[in-house]
């Protein structure tokens, strides 16, 4: 049942943000003290410790709005998930398409190196933006003059990464809208190229740069092809904090590295190609109800996210009580008005934050979709 975002976003963003910020410390710690020494050892220690805030955000997927995540695969891709380094790529379709490939780490035992190649503002974000940071995730300024270099050290970082890891890139640069496909719709008709009708055109510098630097100690790429349930309302951050379900349907391919073409306008037009293919896979979705014919595996539900965000609450429970006792705050009218003030405070601003994300998914585009060759690889 759907609640007020209101009601339901203090005690949410209150535990993310005091387990967040005890998360981050301990990074910091184990970055100073264990990095200098061994950089894989501290990859190693680093993982669990950045699942214990990874998987709240599970947690809200699985638990609290009860999103249902249907993943159509081969049993034989299945079954290497989790084991092997990949690249993953995926078109672009909602505000939590990020978290669906979360919950797919999490399910491969690889959330804390799922990583991901991100706008560089992000890395300063308290919690979130920080751990991402101590956990190798790539930052990019979205100008590829810099973003070009960032690209092939941080690539070069990976080379040795001891344990299976995904790198996440979305190559349509952006989020799907009605207005951004009506930009590339355009810019497709001007250049003679497949007109899409449910994807947006990839922008490959990024992929190529990837493919280029990556396929001597990464050996697949998983494509991944997104879409929501016909049926019910596309997810979103608001909608998930608001406890509402969804259901996301997935398709995963793996494709072996090796099989890619050498040059770089080969390994472009094979990205190009697989959108072109994507956008067809869409179409039979959208027109005959038929998503694929590869069967559905059952990835279940495990309660590990449940467990943990219960023992954080625990926690913060206990802390907030042995504070409250010690500073008095509730022992006079004055107190509690300031407590309820505060709580006001961040229930509003938390609800500002929702509703302009969601905003920003339907902010028209002002101009057609440039040359994907000319295009940075991030976009807003």
């Amino acid at each position: 049942m759907a609640i007020p975002a209101a009601v339901a976003v203090i005690p949410i963003s209150l535990l993310f943000i005091i387990s967040g910020l005890i998360v981050n410390l301990i990074q910091a710690v184990v970055y100073v003290l264990i990095r200098p020494l061994s950089k894989n050892l501290y990859r190693k220690i680093n993982k669990p410790i950045a699942e214990l805030l990874w998987l709240e955000l599970i947690w809200l997927v699985d638990w609290w709005a009860g999103i249902k995540v249907e993943v159509y695969a081969d049993s034989q891709t299945l079954e290497s998930m989790g084991k092997e380094h990949a690249l993953l790529i995926c078109n672009h379709r909602s505000d939590i398409d990020w978290l669906v490939g979360w919950v797919l780490a999490q399910r491969s035992c690889c959330l804390g190196s799922a990583l991901a190649i991100m706008k560089k503002s992000a890395k300063f974000l308290p919690v979130i933006g920080w751990s991402m940071w101590f956990s190798d995730y790539i930052f990019l300024d979205r100008t590829w003059a810099k973003d070009e270099k960032t690209l092939k050290s941080g690539f070069e970082r990976l080379a040795d990464f001891p344990m299976p890891f995904w790198l996440a890139l979305f190559v349509e640069g952006t989020r799907f809208t009605k207005a951004k496909l009506l930009a590339a719709q355009e810019f497709a008709a001007s250049r003679g190229l497949p007109v899409p009708q449910n994807v947006l055109i990839p922008r490959t510098k990024g992929f190529v740069t990837a493919v280029t630097h990556m396929r001597s100690y990464v050996p697949a790429i998983y494509d991944c092809t997104v879409d929501i349930s016909r049926a019910q309302p596309a997810p979103s951050i608001l909608r998930l904090i608001r406890g509402q379900s969804s259901v996301v349907k997935v398709q995963i391919t793996r494709h072996l590295m090796q099989e890619l073409p050498e040059t770089a306008d080969g390994i472009s037009q094979w990205c190009m190609d697989l959108f072109v293919t994507k956008d067809a896979f869409l179409e039979k979705y959208h027109s005959k109800d038929i998503f694929g014919s590869l069967p559905v595996q059952n990835i279940g539900r495990p309660v590990k996210s449940l467990i943990i965000v219960l023992c954080w609450y625990c926690l913060m429970a206990f802390g907030l009580f042995k504070f409250f006792m010690w500073s008095s705050l509730l022992s006079s009218w004055e107190g509690i008005l300031s407590l309820g003030l505060i709580l006001l405070v961040i229930a509003i601003v938390m609800q500002i934050l929702i509703q302009s994300s969601e905003s920003e998914r339907s902010t028209p585009v002002k101009s057609v979709q440039k040359d994907p060759s000319k295009e940075t690889l991030l976009q807003n």
